[in-house]
């Protein structure tokens, strides 16, 4: 092995090769999910570049970058190469496209579905190792007014403010809400406590004249919808 790791150093490649020049010349369309990383931790280890670094980092989460976004900082540090100030940038840079999916779901489109409620809630919840419930406030056209989360908890579930839930409602001036919260463990059958909050939330909506249009248990990659299976 070079003592110096300079057979390894990005700096010795051909110039199209190199994530930075590449982006510039190419455009970022043409870079390998292992090279924008790359880009971003600027460099590897003594053994590897950062494209190698990054390479071996995507293949622990098996090259799929929702399940590297599940990836804390300490784990990330795991990797040879990685101090805290890289693996922060890295995860950074995973919110960020986190948050963009989120907020590009939300702009775009008007609940039309079910599907349409998973499109936005899923970027927000649907990989998260804890559970969070949250609400969409509704206007007359369907169109979303704002989102919140009502509360957070362990794995296993959350407590709801329904009192606080529709008093944002009311100052919002919401004709309508949807209910949405996740199973951390991946099963979307509701439980009993699901079923009777849902109940509740439709009770108290009803004496406000806000309809509670549908209640979503979101996973990584499916729902369950009370409108849909005619719970509500």
């Amino acid at each position: 092995m070079n003592p110096l790791g300079t057979s390894f150093s990005i700096k010795l490649w051909n110039e199209d090769d190199r994530p930075r020049e590449k982006l510039r010349a190419k455009g970022r369309i043409a870079l390998s999910d292992a090279e924008l990383i790359a880009i971003l931790i600027g460099s590897g280890n003594r053994n590897e570049s950062a494209v190698g670094l990054s390479q071996r980092i995507l293949a622990s989460a098996g090259n799929n970058l929702n399940e590297l976004g599940r990836l804390s900082i300490e784990d990330l540090m795991q990797f040879k190469g990685i101090g805290e100030a890289k693996a922060i940038s890295i995860t950074a840079a995973l919110e960020l496209g986190r948050r963009r999916r989120s907020e590009e779901a939300l702009q775009k489109q008007k609940i039309t579905s079910s599907i349409s409620v998973f499109e936005i809630m899923q970027p927000i919840i649907g990989e998260l190792p804890h559970e969070e419930f949250w609400i969409l406030y509704v206007n007359n056209s369907n169109k979303v007014l704002q989102t919140a989360q009502l509360s957070k908890g362990g794995i296993t579930g959350t407590v709801v403010d329904i009192r606080l839930a529709f008093k944002s409602a009311l100052q919002l001036g919401a004709v309508a809400v949807i209910l949405a919260h996740n199973h951390p463990s991946g099963t979307l059958k509701p439980s009993q406590a699901d079923i009777q909050l849902t109940k509740k939330m439709k009770m108290a909506g009803e004496s406000l004249d806000i309809k509670v249009l549908d209640h979503l248990i979101v996973t990584e990659k499916a729902y369950f919808s009370f409108a849909d299976e005619q719970m509500l």
